[in-house]
């Protein structure tokens, strides 16, 4: 009996033993494979969906983790959270323990990128975004503009202003056809809220046309406050017939051609967007609009205003009549009192 006492305290101890030093194996740095790696240095790991533990073990290995592949596949099995652990795009370094790395996997704690559109950007910056945008696949980028919507399951939609501006984050790897739909579905839903609280006078009688105003308005706000204001004049002359004779459609409409100067001889040159030329809105919207101007567009300031110009300030005057516009013009453009 005190031989089986014996052999029972010798197991205890060892098993005391052995469970300290995977406690104390469980806590301590994995190190790297790679002699010399800074101890910050980044270990990408990349885990398709499907990926069993074993793999995922090993795949930690090969990123660079200085451990047994099977003690860390022990680890992950023994945890009882192994099928709980994600496919993803993983970071980790040299400092990171066994068990923060399975708490990463199993919360799915992907190493995030970020992207921000800016409001009044046109599709061609939009683009250009995306093409340097940091460890975002470019799967658009061989695609036109027609081909990209058809893509993103809008096909025959002009892609200008279907894009909501604001900072979406994605994880390594990912398409930037992921990222587009996010921001075009967070356009839909945007428009479709300001659309539900419009003003019953609104000029604008569809979504689209709302959306086409706002992309105007962006372009045209220097100070964020005249947002309302200056929706009422475009409001107000579309109401009346009344040419919007604004200049970003004109630049717009010129494309690649504008050098950054807007001649007189510009305002002439029709084109579709060219609302010197032609009445109403133009077909598509010229820019991404941000909420405020979504907003302004569907809830224009009750105001006389048909006309508005730029004091040099950010800031606009406004005016009811042309004789105080000219004026006005004389004023804050030309000097004159």
């Amino acid at each position: 009996m005190k031989s089986l006492f014996k052999v029972v305290g010798v197991l205890l101890s060892l098993a005391g033993t052995l469970a300290a030093a995977a406690f104390f194996w469980l806590h301590q740095p994995m190190g790297s494979r790679v002699a010399g790696t800074p101890a910050d240095a980044v270990f990408d790991l990349s885990i398709e969906p499907g990926t069993s533990p074993k793999a995922m073990a090993q795949l930690a290995v090969d990123a660079g983790a200085d451990v047994p592949p099977m003690a860390l596949y022990a680890w992950f099995r023994v945890s009882g959270q192994s099928r709980q652990m994600r496919a993803g795009s993983y970071e980790f370094n040299a400092q990171t323990t066994p068990i923060r790395l399975l708490a990463m996997l199993v919360r799915g704690e992907e190493s995030l990128r970020t992207l921000t559109l800016v409001e009044g950007w046109n599709i061609r910056q939009l683009r250009q975004a995306l093409a340097r945008a940091d460890q975002l696949k470019a799967d658009s980028q061989s695609m036109d503009d027609e081909a990209l919507m058809a893509q993103l399951g809008r096909p025959g939609v002009h892609p200008e202003g279907r894009f909501f501006p604001d900072t979406y984050s994605y994880a390594k790897g990912s398409s930037d056809l992921a990222v587009l739909k996010r921001a075009m579905k967070a356009m839909d839903r945007q428009l479709d809220k300001v659309w539900q609280i419009r003003f019953p006078l609104t000029a604008v009688k569809s979504p689209e046309a709302a959306l086409i105003l706002a992309s105007i308005v962006e372009k045209e706000t220097g100070k964020a406050s005249d947002r309302p204001q200056i929706s009422g004049v475009f409001n107000n002359r579309l109401r009346i017939g009344m040419m919007l004779q604004t200049d970003p459609t004109v630049i717009y409409g010129l494309g690649a051609s504008f050098d950054g100067n807007l001649r007189r001889s510009d305002l002439r040159y029709d084109t579709p967007y060219n609302t010197y030329a032609r009445a109403g809105l133009p077909p598509t919207p010229i820019a991404m609009p941000g909420k405020a101007s979504l907003l302004a567009a569907v809830q224009p300031a009750d105001t006389r205003a048909l006309y508005f110009v730029a004091k040099g300030d950010g800031s606009s005057h406004f005016s009811a009549t042309l004789d105080e516009h000219n004026r006005a013009v004389n004023r804050f453009q030309r000097g004159q009192k």
